[in-house]
């Protein structure tokens, strides 16, 4: 058993099976495997960060694979690169507010295709059967992007009030 920052005692198999049934529940909505295993890994470390040699040993896997997995989850705006105080090496970090950036960032993929089911209606014209489809998929991304918004404003609120 390890120590974690407050001295209390960690059980790393009951922690590595959480990391990798976490991983798992992320693979089957979508995620790519090493993301998903080095986010969890990261997400259950106490300090909220890990190095590359950390998640590596943990993981056991390579220093490329760790590379490739933070670069996905950094595009996707859930783990963060910091420079160790004092050192060159990097470590990769979670914030409390990890899904609520992912979340946001999201928010810009659907006003891009939002603006392709538009250019979609306007090439197959409004009437045709395709068109209607397109139109139809466009209101919903529509309708998501302002639930989303309103979303988004409501949670802010509601961890201020929790004084998180």
């Amino acid at each position: 058993m390890a120590e974690n920052d407050r001295g209390a005692e960690r059980d790393e198999a009951k922690v590595n099976r959480f990391v990798e049934h976490f991983a798992a529940q992320l693979v089957s909505a979508g995620m790519p495997s090493m993301p998903a295993r080095v986010f969890a890994a990261i997400l259950s470390s106490d300090r909220g960060y890990m190095t590359s040699a950390e998640l590596g040993e943990q993981l056991r896997v390579s220093p490329a694979a760790v590379s490739g997995a933070v670069r996905y989850l950094s595009q996707q705006h859930m783990v963060s690169r910091e420079r160790e105080p004092g050192s060159r090496r990097e470590r990769y970090v979670v914030h409390g507010t990890q899904w609520f950036e992912a979340l946001t960032n999201r928010d810009a993929v659907l006003k891009r295709w939002a603006e392709a089911m538009r250019e979609g209606v306007a090439s197959l014209g409004a009437g045709s059967p395709a068109g209607r489809r397109l139109a139809e998929t466009l209101l919903f991304f529509e309708f998501l992007e302002s639930e989303v918004a309103e979303l988004m404003t409501r949670w802010e609120a509601h961890r201020r009030s929790l004084e998180l």
